[in-house]
């Protein structure tokens, strides 16, 4: 392996773009390239429990990093892991999947080989893979370097998946190393459309008596095309009364004031809804109208008084600009907020404050008890993932500390992800904490890669909701019926299993806030993992959950003649 390959190549460039792990499983389709990772200065291996697995750490890697690799074996693996593709399309995460295939050889002589359907056809997979990411390409001698360079571009600057298929003896093949570095974003925005759509909107904002007239909703795009600092900029320009979406908590510090809470259309709490609904000019950063970010489309916007702010292009009431990229959209606003005539006195804070911890420590546990003792145990830079379900709808509510990192995945929605995104996201980040909310029906989808971050040493904190079952489900239909529910497992007997791994592994229940405080105190500064099995009531539902359940039962019903 001392001339330079086409694997070679393909590491360098990933670690160019500043990943330094590739996720996966091997498989005999892949093991040439292995080798390579294992030799490689800046890039090395993660092993995972399965491919589904790696592809989910892959992205929990992504969302920390800027970009995240996963590689997986034709057919069989890259089917398995298809799903974690889908779901980072879905978003915007970046995410490089490697697959590696039948030799060249074999694949132009179709013959039938495992991995496959028998029918010598080597196209399949990948033509499955194309509705889920936004490049693809087949590598061979001639295109590999062009091929690779093109994806990992398009990957880069689009924030969506892409798709490389590596045959297996190409991994050793010859290539040139690359000549210079890759080519840097292509301007998406029109200097004249900037123009135009500044003109538009500084007579919009020009109703406004101040900025406390505006209000502002944040949403995910805001975070994956980098706007967080020109954001930031239009936030600190007035203050302006400002609240996110539930698929962008954490994008802005939800302890400045102005800041409201979480906007879900109708089931919002009331600060939250006054900021949005009640705005003199609103200005939506990134948001996209998802059923579970909008209370099933209850949001309120007027749009003749609507600043909205897409990936490319911006509106201002029915006028559309474009092509005009969201960063440079939101740095036109900040400069235009300040110039609104300053309000009299501070902006005050907006959000309800939240409630106490309670002083009893032995009251049972509860979904409140539990969120209220998990939010004052939270820690600055703390990177806080929470699955779909009562997890997730739990944590929605939590005020965060400033420089926490909310990790979720309301509109793919596929339960079990957050775990082997815990790993991604520790390693992805190894001086920050990891802490994990997940529900047991959740967690016993994807509990092996619990072992993954025990081998790994990482500091995390998983936090088991036991409810016996599929709360979320109960909550929408059929609360009482034998598919909503699980086998009962021992989470803390994984304390030992784990624990083969080398490195230390706590494990212990908590069915009181006392117990659970004591146990997050106790994980703050302990090395390794720390597994909390919180046992909560079967029928126990967050009350931004309920609500949500509800309108969910409505939508998911026939109607009735």
């Amino acid at each position: 392996m001392s001339s330079y390959t086409v694997s070679d190549y393909l590491l360098d460039r990933l670690a160019e773009l500043g990943a330094d792990t590739i996720f996966g499983v091997p498989g005999d389709y892949t093991l040439q390239l292995l080798d390579h990772i294992v030799d490689h200065e800046k890039v090395g291996w993660t092993g995972c429990a399965n491919e589904l697995n790696a592809g989910y750490a892959a992205d929990g890697y992504a969302r920390i990093r800027g970009i995240g690799a996963l590689c997986t074996t034709f057919g069989v693996g890259e089917l398995s892991a298809i799903n974690a593709i889908a779901g980072s399309y879905a978003e915007y995460v970046p995410v490089i999947h490697i697959v590696g295939a039948p030799a060249s050889g074999v694949q132009a002589a179709q013959r039938v080989v495992h991995h496959s359907l028998g029918d010598g056809i080597f196209s399949h997979f990948l033509d499955m893979h194309a509705p889920v990411t936004c490049a693809q390409a087949v590598l061979t001698p001639a295109t590999a370097a062009a091929g690779i360079d093109r994806v990992l571009c398009a990957v880069r600057d689009q924030k969506l998946p892409g798709y490389l298929l590596l045959p297996a003896d190409l991994a050793e093949a010859p290539c040139p190393p690359p000549a210079e570095r890759l080519p840097a974003p292509a301007p998406v925005t029109d200097p004249a459309t900037l123009d135009a759509f500044t003109d538009a909107a500084r007579r919009l904002l020009a109703t406004a008596r101040s900025p406390r007239d505006l209000g502002l909703l944040a949403g995910l795009l805001v975070h994956r095309l980098s706007g967080t600092a020109q954001l930031n900029e239009v936030l600190a320009a007035g203050p302006v009364p400002h609240a996110s979406t539930l698929w962008a908590k954490s994008v802005v510090d939800e302890n400045t004031p102005g800041f409201a809470g979480m906007y879900a259309g109708a089931i919002s709490d009331p600060p939250a809804r006054a900021a949005i609904e009640d705005a003199r000019v609103l200005i939506l950063a990134g948001v996209q109208i998802t059923d579970l970010n909008s209370g099933f489309f209850t949001q309120r916007v007027d749009r003749p008084h609507t600043i909205e702010l897409a990936a490319a292009s911006a509106s201002v009431g029915a006028a559309t600009f474009a092509p005009l990229a969201l960063p440079d959209a939101l740095g036109a606003l900040a400069a235009l907020v300040a110039e609104l005539p300053p309000a009299d006195g501070d902006l005050a804070p907006t959000r309800t404050p939240d409630p106490a911890v309670s002083g009893d420590p032995d009251t049972r546990l509860s979904q409140a008890g539990l969120g209220e003792v998990v939010a004052a145990n939270l820690q600055s830079g703390d990177i806080v993932l929470a699955d779909q379900g009562t997890a997730f709808y739990g944590a929605a509510t939590y005020r965060l500390p400033s420089g926490v990192t909310f990790v979720g995945q309301p509109l793919w929605a596929s339960i079990g992800y957050t775990l082997p995104a815990l790993l991604g996201a520790c390693l992805a980040d190894r001086a920050r904490r990891g802490v994990l909310l997940v529900g047991d029906g959740a967690a016993q989808m994807t509990v092996q890669e619990l072992s993954t971050v025990a081998r790994q040493g990482v500091q995390a904190t998983v936090i088991v909701l036991d409810n016996r079952g599929y709360t979320v489900e109960r909550a929408i239909h059929g609360p009482e019926q034998p598919y909503n529910d699980i086998a009962a497992w021992d989470w803390t007997a994984f304390g030992a299993v784990f624990s083969a791994a080398g490195e230390p592994v706590t494990a212990c229940q908590a069915r009181t806030t006392g117990e659970l405080a004591a146990a997050l105190t106790g994980a703050a500064n302990a090395p390794g993992l720390t597994l909390i099995q919180a046992i909560l009531p079967p029928l126990d539902v967050p009350p931004l959950l309920a609500a949500l359940a509800r309108a969910a039962a409505a939508a998911n019903t026939r109607p009735s003649n």
